[in-house]
């Protein structure tokens, strides 16, 4: 893959995700401040954003979006492999939780 079409590649990843933002603030505003893992003041913008807009801000060279598991405990949780399928919900229950405590800490 060459550099433009790394490019188009993240320009089309933004312009889902705010696509994809603005229809689950719109739809559940509770819901989507903890599945997109943004603040309040965010979502209200996002929320107001014309199509155009989204296609100006989309338009850049950096993604808009980011992995929240930063951290070798919650990968674990979320990739673990071999285990039973009620283990497997247990942890990736587990990594919710320690997902959403994340984004409390940063609301």
């Amino acid at each position: 893959m060459n550099a433009d079409q790394i490019l188009s590649e993240i320009r089309e990843a933004n312009l889902s995700y705010l696509m994809l933002a603005q229809s689950l603030i719109r739809t559940d505003r509770e819901q989507a401040l903890y599945r997109l893992g943004i603040s309040e003041e965010s979502a209200s913008m996002i929320a107001l954003l014309s199509p155009a807009q989204m296609m100006k801000i989309a338009s850049g060279n950096t993604l808009l979006c980011r992995f929240r598991m930063d951290d070798d405990l919650v990968w674990g949780l979320l990739t673990n492999h071999g285990k039973t399928a009620s283990n497997d919900t247990t942890s990736r229950l587990h990594a919710s939780i320690l997902m959403a405590g994340r984004h409390q800490e940063a609301a």
